[in-house]
């Protein structure tokens, strides 16, 4: 199936397949699903978020506040990787979510897990003491969920399904489309680390200096910002990387988004294995970060204060979004300009 193939309007033609690149979070996947998941499902009818605004979770308004909803499956090879594992990364990933949409202090997470008969015990048993301890800095716990266990060959080793629920006052969520030209763009620390550590850690690369996922719960820094500043708008750059976020934010808000190379911070280790290895850290996983639209007069100040908070040390500045190629992101390389594109086809590795 080709992305024209998409294109051809309602319904799918019985040849037609699902690939791995539509699930690699990409232009691929917004086509896909934009066809066959948001026309049956719709916007929301009350006033919040619903599916089709394709963003990182649902808001669902009430008498008293609103309800931010969020769900996620995680499937990832090895399921232990440096600096965390797929618990963590489940845990991490509900949370992030969740404070993607405005929602910094979770209420629960569900969590439903799907073991490949043959996985030793110990290993399942350190996945959720991980994830366990994951919630416990994001300030939540799971609050219920499932187990089942599949044949050997029938599931990729371990796949966890996690929902999250927080609760904001109405009116005061966060949404990728929220930035409005003159803000300024943020992102939280270096890009990149997950899936080049990841990559590494599959492939049995062994580099000089060691490489580390950044997974980790986000939401304090996101209601910190929130405290030192107006944010507008804000997604956190998993699938696509750096890349795909600022793009959907661009999309979503209406306006263009100018991005710069030299400000976007990226640790050297991780940018020379991704030269080794082919790969641009802009449009490769971050598992540990936030990409804020802060206004601009707020922006400095939002800086500063992100960087004194933990893991947040390396926040920096990286673009502004302004009126002009609405929906198009432009980057400057120090040497000239490019269009910063959303990646397309299948990513590698696979990262969550």
């Amino acid at each position: 199936m080709t992305a024209s193939d998409l294109d051809t309007g309602g319904g799918a033609d019985d040849g037609e397949v699902v690939t791995a690149a539509h699930g690699a979070g990409t232009d691929r996947t917004r086509e896909l699903l934009d066809r066959v998941v948001a026309d049956r499902f719709g916007d929301a009818p009350d006033g919040g978020v619903g599916l089709a605004a394709m963003d990182d979770g649902a808001v669902i308004p009430d008498a008293t506040g609103a309800t931010v909803v969020t769900t996620d499956s995680h499937v990832v090879t090895p399921v232990e990787f440096p600096g965390g594992d797929i618990g963590r990364l489940a845990a991490c990933g509900t949370v992030n979510d969740l404070a993607a949409m405005g929602a910094t202090d979770p209420v629960a997470l569900t969590s439903a897990v799907v073991i490949e008969a043959g996985m030793p015990v110990a290993t399942v048993d350190r996945v959720l003491e991980s994830m366990a301890a994951a919630c416990e800095a994001a300030g939540c716990t799971v609050r219920s969920g499932d187990t089942k266990v599949m044949g050997s060959g029938e599931v990729d080793g371990l796949v966890l399904t996690t929902t999250g629920v927080g609760r904001i006052e109405r009116g005061t969520q966060l949404t990728a489309g929220g930035l409005s030209p003159g803000d300024r763009l943020l992102v939280t620390g270096p890009v990149g680390d997950h899936g080049i550590a990841l990559l590494a850690a599959r492939e049995g690369f062994d580099f000089e200096t060691p490489l580390e996922s950044d997974v980790r719960p986000v939401n304090g820094l996101v209601a910190a910002a929130r405290e030192a500043g107006t944010v507008t708008a804000a997604t956190d750059p998993t699938r696509g990387g750096l890349a795909n976020a600022v793009n959907e934010m661009a999309t979503a808000g209406g306006v263009g988004v100018r991005v710069d190379r030299r400000s976007v911070p990226v640790d050297d280790a991780t940018a020379g294995a991704a030269e080794v290895l082919g790969l641009d850290p802009l449009t490769v996983a971050c598992e540990g970060r936030m990409v804020l639209a802060v206004e601009e007069s707020d922006a400095t100040a939002v800086r500063n204060r992100l960087r004194a908070e933990p893991g947040g040390e390396r926040t920096a500045i990286v673009g502004r979004a302004v009126a002009d190629h609405p929906g198009d992101v432009v980057l400057d390389t120090g040497l000239g300009e490019r269009y910063l594109t959303v990646p397309s086809g299948e990513q590698r590795p696979r990262i969550c």
